[in-house]
């Protein structure tokens, strides 16, 4: 089978996925190209049978449309066609879309060639975009008017942002793109994702929930020295938090507000994926580590942790909850969005979102009672290995050829 994966990045999370995808299908012998803006940032990795689409030049006048016209996924028009004529050279046999934010491609014309030529699509649905007028994410504003059609949008400023408000315009031009196309099957790593997708203009594709998957090779517990290297005595608790965009999203000012209860108690927050303006808003006592070296490094800070703290209030899934789990450390987190999917009883525990009394109490059990082994969530991880989970890709992929 030929293969054409398309996404927005060839890093991070969903680049990651997208790779992933590709490597299992490869493994089984599929062809697959994967295809991605020529962003400066995609051009660090060396991909196989890698496709760019357009260029900086395409790509800034895209921003610019979207940024002034509120018309996002409106420009690249020939790169996109440029790139739709390298697909009719290749002769899918099915296309698998990502991410299509962040201006790298015409909607129209994507949509448009999808539906001529009646090539079965599997597209994974990576956020709430796909369904709104503008936004990646609604949750957190308890915002409802996705639903039946966007208008004075919130979070206009936000990715991906824009200066004017077209989020009406934008949710019905969206919906006439994105409808329509006889062979589409739609992917959500959550279920949670997937009723929001049976409430939305796309509630007429079937949905399958696939979770995403992690290297368990990697993520394992490690020995490690960071209680040494941090200057962090035995007798102290460590409560972890990674995330990459820090913010009131990611649960942020939880921890700044946890560092201050835990100002006089024997425990020490760690925060992972920080940078110079989140460390401006930070508590002395808080340790910010802005990067790791490689996920090797992350694993080992996950093992050194006594809880994995998660107080996001908007999430799809939450990787980083099931990378904290293979590495032997239970997680707490808040009930939103799919972030509790990926604990269980044995793994873990929910509290109710921004209830921090609820939080703090759910740490200190945690760590002092330690009703959690570390084999125990390992073993709830590895429901999520990534060679079981992408594989069932490829199940829907073969099923997709049948219709």
């Amino acid at each position: 089978m030929n293969i054409v994966e398309i996404n927005t990045c060839n890093f991070g999370s969903t680049g990651n996925i997208m790779l992933q995808v590709a490597d299992v299908a490869k493994k089984h012998g599929h062809k697959v190209w994967v295809a991605y803006p020529k962003y400066k940032m995609n051009l660090s990795k060396q991909v196989d049978n890698c496709i760019y689409i357009g260029n900086d030049t395409a790509f800034s006048i895209h921003k610019k449309i979207a940024a002034y016209l509120g018309l996002n996924g409106c420009g690249s028009f020939f790169s996109t066609l440029r790139f739709l004529r390298e697909i009719d050279r290749l002769e899918p046999d099915l296309i698998q879309l990502h991410n299509l934010h962040n201006c790298y491609i015409n909607l129209p014309l994507l949509f448009m060639y999808l539906k001529k030529k009646n090539i079965p699509v599997v597209w994974t649905l990576h956020d709430c975009w796909s369904m709104t007028g503008q936004c990646a994410h609604f949750d957190m504003i308890g915002c409802q008017k996705w639903k039946n059609g966007c208008y004075e949008c919130p979070q206009i400023h936000l990715y991906p942002s824009s200066h004017v408000d077209q989020t009406r315009l934008m949710w019905n031009l969206k919906r006439n793109w994105f409808c329509g196309i006889k062979r589409l099957t739609l992917v959500t790593p959550s279920r949670w994702l997937a009723e929001r997708v049976k409430e939305s203009y796309l509630k007429n594709y079937p949905v399958q929930v696939i979770y995403n998957g992690i290297d368990l090779d990697v993520f394992k517990f490690r020995s490690n020295d960071i209680r040494k290297k941090y200057n962090i005595p035995d007798n102290v608790y460590i409560l972890l938090g990674v995330a990459f965009g820090w913010g009131a999203r990611k649960g942020l000012d939880v921890f700044i507000e946890l560092s201050r209860r835990f100002a006089s108690k024997p425990y020490q927050i760690i925060l992972v994926g920080t940078d110079d303006k989140t460390d401006q808003s930070l508590p002395s006592n808080i340790i910010s580590i802005h990067r790791t070296q490689n996920q090797i490094e992350l694993a080992e800070i996950y093992s050194a942790a006594d809880v994995f703290v998660n107080p996001t209030r908007e999430e799809v899934l939450g990787l980083v909850n099931i990378e904290a789990n293979a590495c032997g450390t239970p997680v707490v987190t808040f009930n939103s969005g799919g972030s509790p999917e990926c604990i269980s009883e044995r793994s873990g525990s929910i509290v109710d979102q921004d209830d921090i009394d609820g939080l703090e109490k759910t740490i200190i059990g945690i760590c002092e009672t330690k009703p959690f082994s570390r084999e125990t969530c390992r073993r709830q991880a590895e429901l999520f290995d990534m060679n079981t989970k992408f594989s069932e890709y490829l199940t829907l992929y073969e099923a997709s050829q049948q219709k």
